[in-house]
């Protein structure tokens, strides 16, 4: 009776999803996720190689994966994608946005101040983070909207709630990624039907491709950044990529069905610490 009761209210036997981001370090643990809760994946990415790579694992265990390469500011790659999978399943029920990330150029330092940051790398932080949510959501959500069911998430930031230092742009962007969300969840529910869902998750500190060398020295001790984030989590550590599948099944599961337009924290306890 137990396993049956959380079958009913957990489980994707059935559901199509896509994760944007799919081959990167949280987008990668999250499409592991829905493979192995029994949803039918694509994984995007603009690495067709990783794609495949991340494929072929899932369909090892059983799961049903089809690697899709695409980027998320070229509308007609994902149109592609979009495609690809209805003709091999016919439907499309979940997106996962997970692509995302930060340049450099557009992070301020003892070097770089604010004042003398490049409005090109600003852009393209901005276009990557908060267009490469937009028109994800344009794309695929009108498969779901055009049969008055499906659910998105987005993934937000612990940037984009409080202000951390140095990561103005991309703090601005996952800012935006979580107002947009919000106004997503009100717009499709209104005038698509409440079993159109939009929500967000927001990790904590993760150490992923990007943030490495912020975050661990090259004997894989902290940085001087990165104690200062452990010191204010009271977890005391950084998040593990698999630790987001739980929160990402329930707010994909039919559990979560009245649950819509929020952001959830995965973060050990980061944005509840006033550091005192």
């Amino acid at each position: 009776m137990a396993a049956d009761y959380l079958q009913s209210l957990f489980s994707l036997e059935g559901q199509v999803a896509v994760v944007t981001g799919g081959t990167g370090a949280l987008g990668s643990a999250m499409a592991r996720a829905l493979g192995r809760a029994g949803a039918r994946l694509g994984i995007l990415g603009r690495s067709r190689d990783r794609a495949e790579a991340l494929a072929a694992e899932l369909r090892a265990e059983g799961a049903l994966a089809l690697p899709l390469t695409a980027d998320v500011l070229e509308r007609s790659t994902m149109e592609a994608a979009r495609d690809a999978l209805q003709e091999r399943w016919g439907r499309i029920d979940i997106l996962v946005n997970a692509a995302g990330g930060n340049l450099p150029k557009a992070t301020v330092s003892d070097r770089q101040p604010f004042f003398t940051l490049e409005r090109a790398s600003l852009e393209t932080v901005v276009d990557l983070n908060l267009l490469g949510t937009l028109l994800p959501c344009q794309v695929f959500g009108a498969v779901m909207a055009e049969v008055g069911h499906g659910c998105i998430v987005n993934v937000s930031s612990m940037a984009a709630g409080r202000a951390l230092t140095r990561v103005v742009g991309y703090g601005a962007a996952k800012a935006a990624v979580e107002q947009l969300t919000r106004w997503l969840a009100v717009e499709l529910a209104q005038r698509y039907g409440g079993d159109v869902r939009v929500n967000a998750i927001a990790p904590g500190f993760f150490v992923g491709e990007q943030n490495r060398g912020l975050l661990l020295n090259d004997d894989g001790s902290l940085t001087e950044r990165g104690r200062t984030i452990i010191e204010h989590t009271p977890a005391g550590r950084f998040g593990e990529p698999g630790e987001l599948a739980a929160t990402l099944l329930w707010l994909c599961s039919p559990g979560a069905a009245f649950v819509n337009g929020v952001v959830v924290p995965v973060d050990g306890g980061f944005s509840a610490f006033s550091g005192v």
